[in-house]
Formats: C-alpha cells, sequence, structure tokens
C-alpha cells in the first residue's frame, strides 16, 4: 500500500520559475558536455544574484546512472530522462529555497572529480543513485564534508546503494540516506537544505535529514504470523550428510579456490568448477522430448506467460535436463550458473532460471549467478530443515519499514519439495527482457530468515522478517518478496556487507544456525 504523504511543518515561499534550469537548457548543455567527452556536468543558472541574495542554498543534484543499452538495473532501454525530469521537477516544486545544480554521472569513477572540481560553488549534495552503474564513485561524492544526502532509486542503483554505503556511513561524514518508494519523502528531507542559508549549521542539517527520514518510517508492531513448523534438527546427521554435498558452479565462481578451499574445510561442502564447454555439451545432449515435457508442465502451471514464447521456455526445458545430467554424473545436488556471462558470451542458449525452480523445488540448489556463498548458503540450510533457499538482491524500502528481496529465480515450494505450492507467472528476464524466468508469488504472513554463511571469515549474517507482499513493479527482477524486518531496518542499511545478495528462506530458522554455529565455530552476526 502506498504511504500517505507527509506535510512539511515549516514554510515554504513562492519560487519564480523565471530563473533556474530550463529542461531546454538542461538538454543542450548536456549535449555539449557529451559532445566534447567531458563529465556530462551540467550547471544550472544560479539565483544567487544581487536580487536574491544568499535567500537559496545551493546543492549539487548527482545522478549516478548508467547506459542503458544492455542488461541494467532497472531494465534494458530504461527511461533515465524522464525519472529524472520527475526527480527535479518534484526538488523544484517541493524546495523552492534551494536551488539544485544538475550533474550526471555515466558509470566512470572519473567523472566524480569532475563534479566535485566545482565543490566551492554549492553548499551540499544530493546524489541519486538511479540505476545499476557499478563504476559512479558514491563514496568519493559522498566524502566531501558538506552536507549530503544519497539516495536509492528502488529496483534502480539499489546494489550500489547498499554495497557502499557502509563505508559511506562508517567514515563520519556528514551524510544521510533516503531508500523510499515515496518521493515525497525524498523532497521532506531535501527541504532541510534550505536551512544553510538561515543558520543551521552542517551537523543540524544532516541531523534533521536523519530525523525526517525516522519520521517517515512506520514502526512495525504486528508480528503474529501463520502457524508455519520447520522440521526439528538432528544436526550430527546433517553435518554427515554434507561433508558428502557436492555442487557444481559453471564459468568462474565468486571468490575462486581460496572460496571453495574454505568450504570444504569449514563446512564439508565440496564446490566443484566446471566450464562452459562442459555446461553446452549437455544442452547439445539433453534430451527434446524430456525438455518439452517439462516445458508444457511449467506453460500449463502458469498464471500467465507474459509473452513468452513456447519454443523460449522448451530452451529452458532442455537448460533444465542439462543441469540434472551434470548433477548426475558429477554426484551433485546442486548447481549455481554465471548465467549473464554465459548467455551474453554465447556459452548458453537460453537462461537456467525455470530450471532453477525446479531444482529448488526438488529438494536440490539451483544458484544463480555462480555466487558460491549464496549456493553454499543454499545447500547447508537445505540439508538441516529441507527447505530450499532464495537467492536475492535486496533493496531497503524505508517507506513501509520492509526490505524487498528480489530475482529472478525462486521456488514456488518454499516450505520443501512435499510443501504447498504458490502460483507463479512466466516472464521474460528483466534486465534484458529476453528468454523467460520466474515471478513467484510466495506466500505473505510468514516469519522468514534470512543469510549468508561464509567460511572464509567463519561469519553467518542473519536477519529475520515478516513476509508482507509481492510488490508488482517492472523494474529490475521479477520476484520481488517484500518483508517487515525484524529489528533495525536502519541497523541493517547502514551495516551492509558481504556483498549485495543474501538468501531467504521460510521459517524461523534462528535455533538452526544458532546450533550450526555452535557446531561449526562460526560467529553469527545478527544484521538488524
Amino acid at each position: 500500500m502506498k504511504a500517505k504523504t507527509s506535510i512539511h511543518p515549516f514554510p515554504t515561499c513562492r519560487v519564480d520559475r523565471a530563473q533556474g534550469l530550463t529542461r531546454r537548457r538542461f538538454v543542450s548543455q548536456c549535449a555539449a558536455c557529451m559532445a566534447c567527452g567531458a563529465a556530462s556536468l551540467m550547471s544550472g543558472t544560479s539565483v544567487w544574484s544581487a536580487e536574491t541574495g544568499r535567500s537559496k542554498a545551493k546543492v549539487r543534484l548527482v545522478f549516478c546512472e548508467t547506459p542503458n543499452d544492455g542488461p541494467i538495473w532497472p531494465n534494458i532501454g530504461y527511461d533515465f530522462d524522464t525519472r529524472r525530469r520527475q526527480i527535479t521537477d518534484l526538488l523544484k516544486q517541493q524546495c523552492p529555497e534551494v536551488e539544485f545544480l544538475t550533474a550526471r554521472l555515466m558509470n566512470d569513477p572519473k567523472q566524480a572529480d569532475d563534479v566535485l572540481k566545482q565543490d566551492a560553488e554549492v553548499d551540499g549534495y544530493l546524489v541519486c543513485v538511479q540505476g545499476l552503474g557499478w563504476n559512479n564513485d558514491i563514496v568519493k561524492l559522498c566524502g566531501t564534508g558538506k552536507p549530503t544526502l544519497l539516495v536509492d532509486h528502488l529496483f534502480g542503483g539499489s546494489g550500489l546503494f547498499l554495497r557502499d554505503i557502509a563505508t559511506i556511513m562508517s567514515a563520519g561524514k556528514p551524510v544521510d540516506w533516503v531508500s523510499s518508494a515515496n518521493d515525497q519523502h525524498l523532497a521532506a528531507s531535501a527541504r532541510h537544505f534550505a536551512g544553510l542559508t538561515k543558520g543551521k549549521s552542517t551537523a543540524e542539517t544532516v541531523a534533521a535529514f536523519r530525523a525526517t527520514r525516522r519520521q517517515h518510517t512506520p514502526r512495525a508492531t504486528d508480528w503474529a504470523c501463520q502457524s508455519d513448523v520447520v522440521r526439528s534438527i538432528d544436526m550430527g546427521k546433517a553435518l554427515e550428510q554434507l561433508g558428502q554435498t557436492r555442487i557444481l558452479v559453471v564459468g568462474g565462481g565468486w571468490g575462486g579456490d581460496a572460496f571453495r578451499k574454505a568450504s570444504k574445510e569449514v563446512t564439508g561442502v565440496e564446490i566443484l568448477p566446471i566450464t562452459f564447454e562442459e555446461m553446452a555439451g549437455a544442452y547439445n545432449q539433453a534430451d527434446a522430448k524430456t525438455a518439452r515435457a517439462f516445458a508444457e508442465g511449467w506453460a500449463a502451471k502458469a498464471q500467465t506467460l507474459g509473452g513468452v514464447k513456447a519454443e523460449v521456455i522448451e530452451k529452458c526445458g532442455a537448460m533444465y535436463v542439462a543441469m540434472k545430467q551434470l548433477l548426475d554424473k558429477h554426484g551433485a545436488r546442486g548447481i549455481s550458473i554465471n548465467c549473464l556471462g554465459g548467455f551474453y558470451g554465447g556459452h548458453l542458449k537460453a537462461y537456467p532460471c525455470l530450471g532453477f525452480c525446479q531444482l529448488n523445488d526438488d529438494g536440490l540448489v539451483g544458484g544463480c549467478e555462480a555466487d558460491q556463498m549464496s549456493a553454499l548458503t543454499m545447500a547447508i540450510m537445505g540439508v538441516i530443515t529441507g527447505r530450499p533457499g532464495y537467492i536475492s538482491d535486496p533493496v531497503i524500502d524505508t517507506a513501509k519499514n520492509a526490505i524487498i528481496y528480489a530475482h529472478c529465480v525462486a521456488p514456488t515450494k518454499p516450505f520443501g519439495r512435499d510443501g504447498a505450492a504458490n502460483a507463479y507467472q512466466i516472464l521474460t528476464h528483466s534486465e534484458d527482457r529476453q528468454g523467460a524466468s520466474m515471478r513467484s508469488l510466495l506466500p505473505v504472513g510468514y516469519m522468514t530468515t534470512t543469510l549468508e554463511i561464509n567460511p572464509t571469515n567463519r561469519q553467518v549474517l542473519i536477519h529475520r522478517a515478516k513476509t508482507i507482499g509481492n510488490n508488482p513493479s517492472d523494474l529490475a527482477c521479477r520476484t520481488k518478496l517484500e518483508a517487515v524486518v525484524q529489528g533495525d531496518l536502519e541497523k541493517l542499511t547502514e551495516h551492509w556487507s558481504m556483498g549485495w545478495h543474501r538468501v531467504t528462506f521460510y521459517g524461523d530458522l534462528q535455533p538452526h544456525v544458532k546450533e550450526l554455529c555452535a557446531q561449526l565455530k562460526l560467529q553469527l552476526v545478527e544484521e538488524a
């Protein structure tokens, strides 16, 4: 449900729209900068004239974007121009006592330096992370010592935002943040820049940012959950089974050989790397009749096919058959694949998303992106609980005091292979609008446990959250499970670590995780 718009308690004055940055001037200056190969820096017209004096605070509004001609968050072809206009128009309307000078970064770390060359002319910074340009240096932009507001565009820049926010917040600089589905919350915080010309200090301004964000974050009070009994633990038996568990990783593997070595030494789980060539060979040998049967079965049960053609789903069926053949060949119970690298490198003819769903529903492990840590987490907790994990790219939404677990793969049997199945849709893979992937409409009202098990530093991250909905946004990944965090969402956000991914399981698994940590001598880190 959309959060209500709050009325800001401070009075505002009217703005003379004849002054400031016009859209026509914005576009023409942007084109000129691009033509000369500069850093896409676009300055607005100053209103610090003799007529206005210092009546307006001057803030650099930096849009961190990325080229939209490939697979990205929010998605290929995303209209950054329209989104940029929405934000600039909103701020002009809602913050009449602030002048925003606009700059744009396009996934080049050197561009942050170009923006900061003109640091002397502004009082502060508003940094909007619009798309997933991993090379945009938001840490540097937030390190000037001037009041800075860091803003995530949900399902756009969320990975960069979460990757860097702990570094930013721990640096002791005057920074706060907004990560809300309600743009009015951005405007409410940004209005406090106006105080800089009225005697407010840097510290007071950033404290006002923080207080406003907290004011717009609702308090969670309903922790009643649907009944969900998780099977009891036989940890000795589980650890013995883990010592016999093997996972395949195709096309690389995050953490490389060092992670694989730590996995075997600490947990007993072997991670075996195999090549794209072996994966492709298995695909070419996949039985067409079996592949078609799986494809038809998936399609028949889906709520919608979202325009995905039958032959595309059949290719996904062949990918599933190929993965299953490799598991049988190597005596493995899980596989994780560098999906985008394989698809765009010409090694894979289909995305493995639907096949991963089938593996997870069957009590095996299908893991995304050759993420070895997440695949290991899925394997360990699958052995202990009999339940599949859901790898996600999390997104923070303070408008609901929620975290949104987003990915294009999710199980449809979150309570285990003998449990109830939920509805799902087959849609394209979101980032590039190709192939086929899964939107699993996961159950609401249940407690979940989200983890990463890292054998290299012998730590386990954990937080718990109650599911409240499936976000319908067309941006970014298809499945988007919303959940209210049990604990402190601010702490979870500002101390984010160990990469972007997390793995979510249905059930309150804290007792299971605590016993696992005791047995393997791992440190349990409560994220929230």
